[in-house]
């Protein structure tokens, strides 16, 4: 459907909340799914393929066919603002030769064309030859034959009918808006699927689908006069590598009054005094943090220059320095690095060079431990993993999105783990606090090329006074330096206090891609963090 026809036909829906337009029927027709490649055509592929390649002087070669189905939908109060469902299928061939990269893809899914593009990433890496330093290494990996991975879904998120979610979203918009003050919401759903097909001349095959939801939701109170104007993100309701049932048991029209209340609230709160505070970090924000300052600086590949041009660098460098030395923070800090959470958003079977991830900590009591790797990157780690008596081998960190993307190192899954000990809960982590924040929520954020200044706000805030939460603040930001503040953390939670928070949209590389990652913690306690007012103006 052309933009402005849907324009038109959202604006009559948008009339009532009952969504009995004409429209919803066409959406449905016109999101027909694409037919599944017969297995059997899917391998022959691959095998032409990876032999083209060998012929042509490859020493290696992977080959990846992938169909990506991504779905859209957003609603503003009583009316459907946009909607997109898109299909996109191809392969791309990687290949080594003479110790370089090559690659090259192609939507045209042909006997004839996957030859044609195997020998193409071979002559484009022979050509690369010329100006590489040093071979290209990869670390060794067991094959993997005829392997199969699929997401733990209840429900498979386009199997259901279009004016189901555009009634659900706007029906929870209904419920924000009796709450007097809400003036404006939004609600968006977002999923995708991704059909994966992997072989390598090391002799792996592997199928994997996976699926994605992230169901989100803004509302925005505005003062009588419209002096002043607070919002609430649902950030308690996190992007999960789950089916459409996530987005059922997140219930927004059973949640989208509390939302709007909480929004409410903070026109009234009390503007936060600038200084410092100990803060009790949820979850529900700190996963930000922890992507921020912990995972995006632990990346190989950042730390050794290659992101320098779009994302920064890291401070973790020179890596020798900082592998066994570094510490992060106190002792009870793990973080750990993982792909087999169920319903994390990098929870994969295995990752796009065939690699089993594992499960390993890159924070170990506080110091920095280990670092994200592929096969070519763990060779790069070989003086660390010789003196720490491990062995050379990827964590399984390679990930493309899409066929037409190249391969490369994308974040597992990184987690703060709880209290090693016991269940410490949140009031707790209250009780100790004499003059202090409790943040709930990720709003706005910044930070350097290096990953060491960055400045953090969030959704709610609530003062505590002599180990109690006495009211509601506002314009409350913290300002940071990553290893400092790390190290003010003082007690985290336990179990109990433990969510899942996550990125759908994780942007690196150039040319640009998109990955998405989940981040786990429990609640966290800092002492004398620097607060700043944000609503104060010169």
């Amino acid at each position: 459907m052309k933009r402005r026809e849907f324009l038109l036909h959202s604006a009559a829906a948008g009339a009532a909340l009952g969504v009995r337009s004409a429209v919803l029927p066409r959406f449905a027709a016109a999101a027909a799914p694409r037919e599944p490649m017969d297995p059997a055509v899917s391998r022959d592929l691959a095998m032409r393929a990876l032999d083209a390649a060998r012929s042509a002087g490859a020493s290696y070669a992977d080959f990846r066919m992938s169909g990506e189905r991504s779905q859209a939908l957003g609603t503003r109060e009583r009316q459907i603002t946009f909607f997109n469902d898109a299909d996109s299928f191809g392969f791309g061939v990687r290949v080594m030769a003479n110790g370089a990269w090559g690659f090259a893809a192609s939507r045209e899914t042909t006997p004839d064309e996957v030859v044609r593009v195997a020998r193409q990433a071979v002559a484009q890496a022979q050509a690369n030859a010329a100006a590489r330093q040093r071979p290209v290494q990869l670390a060794p990996t067991e094959p993997v034959r005829d392997a199969k991975w699929t997401s733990p879904i209840q429900t498979d998120p386009f199997s259901v009918p279009i004016e189901e979610k555009v009634d659900l979203l706007l029906r929870a918009n209904a419920e924000a808006l009796k709450v007097n003050g809400a003036r404006f919401v939004n609600s968006v759903m977002f999923f995708l699927k991704l059909d994966k097909t992997f072989a390598s001349t090391d002799g792996s095959y592997i199928e994997q689908t996976l699926y994605r939801s992230f169901p989100q939701m803004n509302i925005t109170a505005v003062a009588a006069g419209g002096g002043d104007f607070q919002s609430r993100n649902s950030t308690d309701v996190a992007p999960r590598g789950l089916g459409y049932e996530h987005v059922r048991n997140a219930d927004f029209p059973g949640n989208a009054g509390r939302w709007a209340e909480e929004a409410v609230r903070k026109l009234s709160a009390k503007a936060v005094e600038p200084g410092r505070y100990d803060l009790v970090l949820l979850p529900t924000h700190l996963w930000l943090t922890i992507h921020e300052s912990i995972a995006h600086p632990t990346e190989l590949d950042r730390i050794m220059g290659f992101e320098a041009n779009y994302a920064g660098t890291s401070f973790i460098n020179p890596i020798q320095d900082f592998l066994g030395k570094f510490r992060y923070g106190q002792n009870f800090m793990n973080i750990q690095g993982e792909r087999s959470s169920p319903g994390g958003l990098s929870s994969i079977g295995w990752d796009d060079e065939g690699v089993k991830p594992d499960e390993y900590l890159i924070i170990k009591n506080g110091v920095l431990n280990d670092l994200q790797t592929t096969r070519e990157q763990a060779p790069w780690l070989a003086d660390w993993y010789a003196q720490s008596g491990k062995p050379v081998r990827s964590h399984g960190n390679s990930y493309a999105q899409s066929w037409d993307a190249v391969q490369f190192q994308r974040m597992p899954n990184v987690n703060l783990l709880p209290h090693p000990d016991r269940d410490v809960p949140l009031e707790e982590l209250i009780s100790g606090v004499e003059n202090g924040i409790l943040i709930d929520g990720d709003g706005s954020f910044s930070i350097d090329q290096q990953r060491y200044n960055a400045q953090f706000g969030g959704q709610v805030y609530k003062e505590i006074r002599n180990g109690r939460i006495v009211g509601d603040l506002k314009d409350v930001a913290y300002q940071m330096r990553t290893p400092e503040f790390w190290n003010s953390m003082d007690l985290i939670g336990g179990q109990s206090t433990y969510f899942v928070g996550g990125s759908f949209f994780d942007g690196k590389g150039q040319p640009s891609q998109v990955n998405a990652v989940s981040h786990g913690s429990p609640a966290a306690r800092f002492r004398g963090v620097n607060v700043i007012n944000t609503g104060r103006r010169a």
